[in-house]
């Protein structure tokens, strides 16, 4: 992570939070629809004892922008939504999206492979998008590791925007907050739905099942598993913000097509 970022860090764990003495502690706020019992907010540098988080697997991934598409209808139209798409056509199109799939060329040629990557919040256990936003708008939750926002306290600084390192903030023009992957906790958590359809969107559309999720702290989960035996890592380890999402590797294709 950055210097300034870093000691930014540093200072916030280790300034206690203090009140007045004529305060009385605050009430607790009412739990939102979708949200678990005891949601709160987590203390910077706290260790979790769960953390929800996806797993992409990079070997099965076609592109097909699936996970995009399915991210968009349910956001858009649900509680983090609606999401802007002032001009979605033209040269300069812009648009509000939670998940995007980046696509490259990667070797040399004749050995070429065409990789697509998608990308959205990691979760971060120590997401850096957080200290930097000066209404506390931007928190991360105690009961399951998400990142989120707070939509009625943020003021569309792009502070979080310049603190993440992977690009996965953007601003909603028409609204003018701060927008991210939830990995739809309003879905997961509700109770309405069939258990099997309690996960995020882009997990329920994608074609190949390229993208698991679970929790990663859990050893015999699903995602656990395929990190632990299929060599599962983080995106830009030198950031040390120990994102939550991971990635599976490719395998080396021995035809060089």
């Amino acid at each position: 992570m950055i210097a300034w970022l870093k000691e930014l860090l540093q200072t916030q764990r280790e300034a206690p939070a203090q009140r007045p003495a004529s305060a009385s502690p605050a009430a607790p706020a009412a739990r939102a629809p979708g949200q678990p019992p005891g949601s709160a907010r987590a203390q910077p540098g706290e260790t979790l004892a769960k953390q929800l988080a996806l797993v992409i697997d990079l070997n099965v991934c076609v592109g097909c922008h699936a996970c995009v598409t399915s991210c968009k209808q349910w956001n858009t139209s649900g509680a983090a939504g609606p999401l802007a798409d002032e001009r979605p056509y033209g040269a300069n199109p812009t648009g509000t999206f939670f998940n995007r799939v980046q696509t490259y060329e990667a070797g040399t040629y004749p050995a070429m492979d065409t990789v697509h990557f998608p990308k959205s919040c990691l979760h971060c256990e120590d997401p850096p998008c957080v200290p930097v936003c000066p209404t506390g708008a931007s928190y991360k939750r105690k009961a399951d590791g998400i990142v989120l926002v707070d939509y009625d306290k943020c003021i569309g600084c792009k502070y979080c925007a310049w603190a993440c390192p992977y690009g996965a903030r953007e601003l909603d023009e028409e609204r003018q907050v701060m927008t991210k992957c939830t990995l739809c906790v309003d879905r997961i958590y509700d109770a309405h739905l069939p258990p099997e359809d309690r996960k995020p969107a882009c997990v329920k559309a994608c074609p190949t099942n390229a993208r698991l999720f679970g929790d990663v702290k859990d050893p015999d989960s699903e995602v656990s598993k395929a990190i632990r035996e299929r060599g599962g890592y983080a995106l830009m380890p030198e950031w040390d913000t120990q994102p939550a999402n991971q990635y599976l590797p490719r395998r080396n294709s021995s035809s060089g097509h």
